[in-house]
């Protein structure tokens, strides 16, 4: 993993220069696997991630806002009662472990001011949370690890605390002297060069090994069997970085792509991509965390959240699709009854010549210039009945035709419908907003309501988005077609201003001037963040809509977020996200 021990050192001298002395202040645990602890300082408060996911193990200072449970978990609810209020006293880590260990001076029960250790583990799947009293007995633990599971330590309240055991085998880097180095490679037995390092030292990361072997030689598969120089090289770069690091020159360094996605981060610059990803130098070790991991797990949740309900949607549009394409069908067919009326015109008109069990009536055709007509009749039928049939068949066709381009329109709604639904999901900041969407799709009954009893039509739980203008105007935008309903419909004033990009799904946008016409900066950055939350965000030039609230009507049966709207105007806005996000509050 990147965050390996030297990178979680890294961390950890951040961390200190600004948390030392501060006193937790709250403790939730919104996952299984996380913590967030709220500290505060003399002029500044901050909030601590402490994560033991094995996908993404790391601790950090966060921005980013987690849902926390009705109620909190068992060990949050210990972690409160021990360590709410306690001072941050120091915090330490071991030799070249992914191993972290905050120090704290609380009062117990009884008054008497103790000393705590909430110890951090991060080590694969055996990653844990430990908070150890002074006598090193652990009090609790995230994971209980008991001697079925490791027969080679156990970690259960009452037990005594110790530490991981290292890694058998290998030397740590951080007080390597050249002869030392010198041995190790000489009894080097791997393939590459990367992987002597992996396999050699602790505290290197894949990342690193490979970085060291492309500084030495310039390529980062370089076998051991093709160094000319006997490990010069390789030996240099080992050394320049092992004093790098011992003298805590860190630097947070991401990589990215091209879609300013995080893909690594490292303590040092990172050369071995070349130009084929960008280098980026962070503020900060948290900043640069908080961005890989929270974001990129927070996609990978959402894009998981989002997969089953896009299916749902996608499924529900393609089956009226193929619907709309046999009714049209069906349709086509109806324009041509006219032929059944006339059909059963010649029969009756010639009903005198036929006769009962005839098959085929071949009569004068009144309705063209003398021609002929065949006419295939149904010999079980009397002449009467088979132009009965054939007018029956013009009536049927006649009343198929009015109730087909009924259900079309239908239809045509409809499908606008799960476009604007699947647009909401594409437009999705959150889990809530995820969530939103399937509570829209419960109460248009694509989606059975499975939550229990109590909770059914529960209001939402998020509110639109609020943004300000730069002449001190709120702006509102609603986050799905629910939202938008009761943003237009309900909570804005009928003296403000309403926009929406034109003919596209969007969200609603209201500019809530109450009284009198907005400016026309104020105007423009509305129709900014409507082109913005709209399907035509990647566009360059998007036309939007603005008019009073007044003249925005829901149409009787209407879906979710479907109005019509009158007097309007239109503006062209470009999308532009450094503008919206400028504006939200």
């Amino acid at each position: 993993m990147p965050l390996d021990a030297i990178c979680l050192s890294a961390v950890k001298t951040e961390l200190s220069k600004k948390i030392i002395g501060a006193r937790i202040d709250k403790i939730s645990q919104p996952e299984k696997d996380l913590l967030i602890v709220s500290l505060r300082g003399r002029s500044e408060t901050w909030r601590l991630l402490i994560s033991c996911s094995s996908s993404d193990m790391r601790v950090h200072f966060t921005e980013h806002r987690y849902q926390n449970p009705t109620s909190p978990p068992m060990f949050c609810m210990l972690l409160r009662k021990h360590l709410i209020g306690a001072g941050i006293i120091s915090i330490n880590q071991p030799p070249a472990e992914r191993v972290l260990e905050f120090l704290f001076r609380a009062p117990d029960a009884l008054g008497t001011v103790t000393e705590k250790r909430l110890i951090i583990e991060l080590i694969g799947n055996s990653s844990n949370i430990i908070l150890v009293d002074n006598e090193e007995i652990i009090i609790d633990c995230l994971r209980r690890i008991g001697g079925d599971i490791s027969k080679k330590r156990a970690v259960l309240p009452g037990l005594k605390y110790h530490y991981p055991s290292p890694q058998e085998g290998k030397i740590v880097p951080m007080a390597v002297t050249p002869a030392v180095w010198r041995k190790l490679y000489d009894e080097c037995r791997q393939d590459t060069a990367e992987k002597w390092l992996g396999t050699a030292f602790s505290a290197f990361s894949p990342l690193i090994c490979r970085e060291i072997a492309y500084r030495a030689y310039g390529d980062c598969d370089i076998r051991v069997t093709d160094i000319n120089d006997n490990g010069a090289a390789l030996q240099r770069e080992f050394l320049l970085l092992m004093d790098f690091v011992n003298k805590e020159l860190f630097q947070p360094w991401s990589i990215e792509n091209a879609d300013n996605v995080s893909r690594d981060f490292s303590y040092t610059c990172i050369n071995q991509y070349e130009n084929s990803l960008k280098l980026i130098k962070n503020d900060s070790f948290s900043s640069m965390l908080d961005k890989h991991y929270t974001k990129n797990s927070q996609l990978a949740r959402m894009r998981q959240l989002s997969s089953a309900t896009v299916k749902t949607v996608k499924t529900a549009r393609d089956r009226i699709i193929r619907k709309t394409i046999a009714q049209r069908s069906e349709l086509l067919e109806s324009s041509k009854r006219e032929t059944l009326r006339e059909n059963g015109d010649i029969i009756t008109a010639n009903i005198h010549l036929m006769k009962v069990g005839q098959k085929i009536l071949i009569a004068e055709d009144f309705f063209s210039d003398g021609l002929m007509r065949e006419i295939s009749l149904d010999p079980r039928l009397t002449p009467s009945r088979n132009a009965a049939k054939f007018y029956k068949a013009y009536n049927k066709a006649k009343n198929a035709e009015i109730f087909l381009t009924v259900q079309l329109d239908n239809a045509e709604r409809e499908i606008l419908y799960l476009e604007s639904v699947l647009e909401a999901i594409a437009l999705a900041e959150s889990e809530k907003d995820i969530e939103e969407v399937r509570r829209e799709l419960v109460q248009t009954g694509y989606i059975k309501d499975k939550s229990p009893r109590g909770t059914k039509n529960k209001p939402s739980a998020i509110t639109p988005m609020r943004f300000m203008s730069s002449t001190a105007i709120p702006i509102f935008a609603g986050r799905n077609n629910l939202q938008n309903d009761i943003l237009t419909m309900k909570t804005a004033f009928k003296s403000d201003f309403w926009l929406h990009a034109q003919k596209i799904h969007g969200s609603h946008v209201i500019i809530s001037c109450r009284t009198g016409e907005p400016d026309e900066k104020t105007l423009y950055e509305a129709a900014v963040i409507a082109a913005f939350y709209s399907s035509a965000r990647n566009d360059g030039k998007v036309p939007v809509d603005f008019t009073l609230v007044k003249n925005v009507k829901k149409p009787p049966g209407g879906r979710p977020g479907m109005v019509t709207y009158t007097g309007y105007k239109t503006i062209i806005a470009a999308p532009d996200e450094g503008l919206v996000n400028s504006l939200r509050i």
